[in-house]
């Protein structure tokens, strides 16, 4: 695979001035299932609702409560469907039977996303985008045998343990170990090292094509950056929520927008905070996401300015976008049960 090149999606090249998107206080994503939770009857769906009802209604309460009635609340509802690491299902077959369950417990999905929208949208690569944005990791004193993330795939949140040799190679010293270090660690450190993407080399039609996969945590990343409004291609907003139009919900899953807005005149999409609700199951990739998003060199005046449209609010935001993105946990669904 090429290296990527940055000079092609930053936009510090050609600086254009970004537009502004409406933006909610608060996105809350109600569910990020695999394509197999979903194909897998209607329980496991029903009991991830059962399970995120009242954490959603505890959610507008605390934003409520947070903007204090100096402004109406802003919250909007989104929905996740993996058809990027699996594609054998359809919309026809899902959609509505998705919506009409979430409907039952009173839960009111204003936008559903693909998360092979995550990857492209519109034409645009959101994920080499997002990945010619990746910082450079600090120097750690190896010998080089690792090569920086652009090239091997790789993102730590410290310093990964100095390379070792064991003197089998001639003229090489023997080096004692040494643990990794988390960067900012409070007494100890918890260190997390990240595969972003890994490259492949297939045979198509007789000749060798490399393919880039990229890993859930990185598409996650993306999502959470389209959610905060936070990533822009020539100025331009990307995979802007779009209404379906079609009589039925089309075959293929590529067919549809990345993001497809399903009720009429919601808050929008996205949103100056995140909210996910999520499987206990999603704590490590969610864990991934935030040491992703750290090392991300975001365009400042997209970032400033949301900033300065919610002190016009009375809405103080964190400069560091890990920061306006939380999680809820529950327990995992599990067909069958209700507890």
């Amino acid at each position: 695979m090429t290296t990527i090149d940055t000079s092609a999606y930053t936009e510090a090249t050609a600086k254009p001035e970004p537009r502004h998107v409406a933006l909610s206080h608060l996105s809350v994503e109600v569910g990020h299932f695999y394509m197999e939770d979903l194909a897998d009857g209607d329980e496991r769906i029903r009991t991830q609702f059962r399970k995120v009802l009242p954490w959603l209604e505890a959610t507008r309460t605390a934003l409520a409560a947070d903007l204090d009635g100096v402004v109406k609340p802003r919250l909007s509802t989104c929905f996740l469907i993996d058809d990027y690491f699996r594609t054998d299902t359809s919309p026809d077959e899902i959609v509505d039977r998705l919506l009409g369950i979430a409907d039952e417990f009173g839960i009111t999905i204003d936008y559903l996303a693909r998360e092979a929208g995550c990857f492209e949208a519109d034409r645009v690569p959101l994920a080499e985008l997002t990945a010619a944005m990746l910082l450079p990791e600090p120097p750690v004193g190896t010998t080089g045998a690792r090569p920086p993330v652009q090239d091997s795939g790789w993102l730590c949140n410290g310093e990964r343990a100095p390379d070792t040799n064991s003197g089998n190679q001639a003229m090489m010293p023997v080096t004692d170990w040494e643990p990794p270090v988390e960067f900012g660690k409070r007494n100890h450190s918890i260190f997390l090292d990240v595969e972003l993407w890994k490259d492949r080399t297939e045979r198509v039609d007789g000749r060798l094509v490399e393919r880039r996969q990229w890993s859930c945590p990185f598409l996650a990343s993306v999502w959470q950056l389209l959610r905060l409004g936070a990533l822009r291609y020539e100025g331009e907003p990307v995979a802007q929520p779009q209404r379906w139009t079609g009589d039925s919900w089309p075959k293929r899953w590529s067919d549809l927008p990345a993001v497809v807005q399903l009720t009429q005149n919601p808050a929008p999409f996205a949103a100056y905070r995140t909210t996910s609700i999520l499987p206990q199951s999603y704590l490590g990739i969610e864990h991934a996401v935030r040491v992703i998003l750290d090392h991300l060199d975001i365009d400042k005046s997209v970032t400033d300015k949301t900033v300065e449209r919610a002190l016009r609010e009375g809405v103080r935001l964190p400069e560091q976008l890990s920061s306006r993105v939380s999680h809820i946990f529950v327990e995992a669904p599990v067909a069958g049960a209700r507890w």
